[in-house]
């Protein structure tokens, strides 16, 4: 696909806004590159979305400890919006900056790669200190907000309360700053790592704005219709497919290298279909 134009750009926030406004919840899967986003796109999917660790693991590094860098993470927004007539939003980690400001720069970056969202978590990819203090977290999604609003289009800003995912499995103190998070502008809440329903079920209940759930762990058991009850308006995958993939390329390998046997290639797409399908 050519280039996105303001037009195209303006088309894809406008359709993005209005899947968040239900009345179910929609699937947004995370692609991590070019070919991965045009395999979605066509599978009939409504959005896609990018994952920090999806990019992280193919470009051979970890995740969550800002080994991968602004530049890199939009140049991949990028690939993907060229790749996809479809909505795309961006996980901007934690906006890839120390104070507000370079947060909003991030946002207007974002914005003109091509991408109609973006997330901002409140971590700060240090293990001693792994969370922004409330007032700092809320300042910045503040500042995202404000550079989203800026812009010619609806950019749709996610704010992520990331206590689950960094050893602070404390319920209360991820409403209280989601619904600061909420105060502040931001248009989908996400708290990734929630751990049953009940906890999906309060975030969603203690907020007005649309909520991201990030189907994990016991969250795999759900179904979209469950999570829809539950008060979800997007589910997103993270690095579910990239890591499936993954698993897949290490099961195969294993085998092949300690029977000498290549039975595992014999389940791969056809060398056919997988051209068409990309094609």
């Amino acid at each position: 696909m050519s280039p996105t134009t303001t037009e195209d750009q303006q088309r894809r926030a406008l359709a993005f806004r209005e899947l968040h406004a239900g009345p179910g919840a929609f699937v947004i899967p995370n692609a991590w590159d070019a070919g991965t986003a045009r395999l979605l796109t066509g599978l009939g999917f409504a959005a896609l979305a990018t994952t920090s660790g999806g990019l992280a693991f193919s470009l051979g590094r970890g995740d969550g400890a800002n080994l991968v860098t602004r530049d890199e993470a939009l140049a991949n927004a990028r690939a993907l919006v060229a790749a996809s007539h479809l909505p795309v939003s961006a996980d901007l980690e934690s906006g890839y900056g120390e104070d507000p400001e370079q947060v909003a720069e991030t946002i207007r970056l974002a914005a003109a790669s091509g991408v109609v969202g973006g997330s901002i978590e409140d971590a700060t990819g240090d293990p001693d200190e792994p969370l922004h203090p409330f007032a700092e977290a809320v300042a910045r999604v503040r500042a995202a907000v404000l550079a989203a609003r800026e812009l010619d289009f609806p950019f749709t800003v996610t704010a992520r309360a990331e206590n689950f995912l960094y050893g602070k499995p404390d319920l209360d103190d991820t409403i209280r700053r989601l619904q600061a998070f909420e105060a502040a502008g931001a248009d989908v809440l996400f708290a990734p790592g929630l751990p049953d329903a009940e906890s999906v079920r309060a975030v969603c209940s203690a907020v007005s704005q649309p909520v991201n759930v990030l189907v994990a762990g016991p969250l795999l058991e759900l179904t979209v219709d469950q999570l829809t009850e539950l008060g979800a308006r997007r589910i997103s995958l993270g690095s579910g497919l990239s890591r499936l993939a993954l698993t897949s390329t290490v099961n195969a390998a294993r085998t092949i290298q300690h029977t000498g046997t290549f039975a595992p290639i014999a389940e791969a797409l056809p060398y056919g279909t997988v051209n068409a399908l990309l094609s």
